[in-house]
């Protein structure tokens, strides 16, 4: 019933029942488990029972948690975890428990055709019984929020955030409003609460070779492999898992790809040499997010300002990097003096540009100024093969090019299931323009995190001597790309990186790099559908 989210905040109502996002924390399984506790409890009691009622002319649907007689009257009952209020010394409902109960009430007169006179709420963390008369002002105020809830349903904007800072600390759908990103827009010295998750707690399944077979035993995934003529089993429970991702020719079983769609579980195909061939991804009831989204890009002055802080946040990574990377050292060389004083030079010319084609002409001057500086940052150890020739791709003609065209793959994956776990469409973008099988605006946000997520754990790893340049590569005249062990190396030293923590600047908190990147799609979102700001203004330090 949506009585209570609707007096609870708006904003809340709308991203739950109009945009249909739902999102449970600790809180909301705690609420449930107490539900299951009663209902267990009560099994045996046949004057208490639980209805679900469903009223056209309110326009309501909601299930009594109890509905007992008392004295001959019937009286709903609604449980809840947590305190009541407390008005002086008298203890009271919540408002929006208050409302929710009026309109149990309201449902059961009109199913039973009998006066409900009262209604109760008991609150289990201070014992609290609050016994409520049913009043023609508190179904005038329920009617009130139904007429409410009818306009939000038509609207396609988000309602603001709500100026309660208390309500979004407890609200399990903070994670998604981002209320006190939004308060650090209106004041930068704000002191920010971090409501965003800081790291996941499941895990992405990469299954790779052949003779690899993964499939769905009860509530586990079982991955099977041929080791040395002998079969290896893996057992790994569903609900620690994020997604699957499947390399190569290993296969997955139809039950598993069954149950995996039904839990809005996705999955990923790569080919053998490494690039992304597609995926399952699931995403309902996000029309209005799609919308504000079109509208958005049909702007070209936005398109460009977005595009701007994209660049310009790529650039400034790549120079700081360069810097960094040489910090120490005795002395740069004048090739590596030149290169930075280039890159400086055209930085701030991206925000001066007049059309993304102007852009992207920076960028790939930057970018070959980039390249050329990678081999000044290898160890005079690392062997000659893995030493980049500028950069190549489609194919990569080097060992150094098909590990980086690997793991560009791989935060693709990492980019395009943010997207989709946001609810925006990758087809329409700000920057990229749609003339290949990838979406563009996953090409767009993975600029973001080239850098940090890609090129700085590839030259760390062969600065510390992990590849092997015959075991790690398959070598021919027209193309190199990585082996299965080879690829096993880079998803670790990939998986590795995204677990690595990382403060923000803006927002002041510290988060995984997984978490990070979902962090940017939803600030990209808010660059129109809240407030402008914070997104792209992570850098690396």
């Amino acid at each position: 019933m949506g009585i209570h989210s609707i007096t609870y905040c708006e904003r809340l109502f709308f991203l739950e029942e109009v945009e249909g996002i739902l999102l449970a924390d600790q809180r909301v399984y705690e609420g449930r488990k107490l539900h299951e506790e009663i209902q267990v409890e009560n099994s045996d009691i046949h004057r208490i029972e639980t209805f679900e009622y469903t009223s056209e002319k309110l326009g309501l649907t909601g299930k009594v948690d109890r509905l007992q007689k008392r004295d001959g009257e019937w009286i709903p009952y609604e449980h809840k975890k947590g305190r009541s209020k407390t008005d002086g010394k008298v203890k009271t409902a919540w408002e929006p428990d208050l409302l929710q109960v009026v309109a149990y009430a309201m449902l059961i007169e009109e199913e039973s055709g009998r006066e409900i006179k009262e209604a109760r709420v008991k609150y289990h963390y201070d014992n609290a019984l609050v016994k409520i008369p049913i009043t023609e002002e508190l179904k005038k105020r329920v009617q009130d929020k139904i007429i409410r809830a009818k306009t939000l349903y038509e609207q396609i904007e988000r309602p603001p955030v709500s100026s309660n800072y208390n309500l979004c600390l407890k609200c399990s759908l903070a994670p998604v409003c981002l209320p006190e990103e939004n308060r650090i827009i209106d004041d930068k010295d704000y002191p920010a609460i971090r409501l965003f998750p800081p790291s996941r707690d499941k895990k992405v399944i990469h299954v790779m070779g052949y003779n690899s077979f993964i499939k769905k035993q009860g509530d586990t995934i079982v991955l099977e492999k041929e080791v040395e003529h002998q079969k290896v089993k893996e057992t790994l429970p569903m609900n620690e898992i994020e997604s699957v991702v499947i390399h190569g020719g290993a296969q997955i079983s139809s039950q598993l790809i069954n149950y995996l769609a039904y839990h809005n579980i996705p999955i990923h195909w790569f080919t053998g040499g490494g690039n992304y061939v597609g995926g399952l991804n699931f995403n309902t009831n996000n029309v209005k997010r799609k919308l504000r989204q079109y509208d958005a890009f049909k702007e070209k002055k936005f398109c460009l300002y977005l595009t701007q802080k994209v660049a310009i946040a790529k650039c400034e990574s790549q120079i700081r990097y360069m810097l960094r990377s040489s910090r120490g050292k005795n002395k740069r060389t004048i090739q590596q003096e030149e290169s930075i004083r280039k890159v400086r030079e055209l930085i701030p010319e991206i925000s001066k540009a007049e059309s993304q084609d102007s852009i992207r002409g920076y960028e790939g001057i930057i970018a070959k100024y980039y390249f050329q500086y990678i081999p000044s940052i290898l160890i005079d150890s690392v062997p000659k093969e893995m030493f980049p020739e500028g950069r190549s791709k489609r194919p990569p003609k080097d060992r150094f090019n098909a590990a980086l065209s690997f793991l560009y793959h791989l935060l693709f994956r990492s980019v395009q299931q943010a997207i989709i776990a946001v609810g925006l469409e990758g087809s329409l973008s700000f920057f990229h323009s749609p003339r290949t099988g990838a979406e563009p605006l996953v090409l767009d946000l993975m600029e973001l995190f080239r850098v940090p997520l890609c090129d700085i754990p590839l030259i760390g790893s062969i600065n510390r001597l992990s590849w092997d340049i015959k075991e790690d590569f398959l070598v021919t005249k027209e193309k190199v790309w990585l082996s299965e062990q080879g690829r096993k190396k880079a998803i670790k030293i990939y998986e590795s990186r995204l677990n690595d923590k990382w403060k923000h600047p803006v927002t002041n908190y510290s988060m995984t790099y997984y978490s990070l990147i979902e962090l940017e799609v939803r600030l990209l979102e808010k660059e129109w559908s809240d407030k402008k700001g914070l997104f792209a203004k992570a850098r690396l330090r």
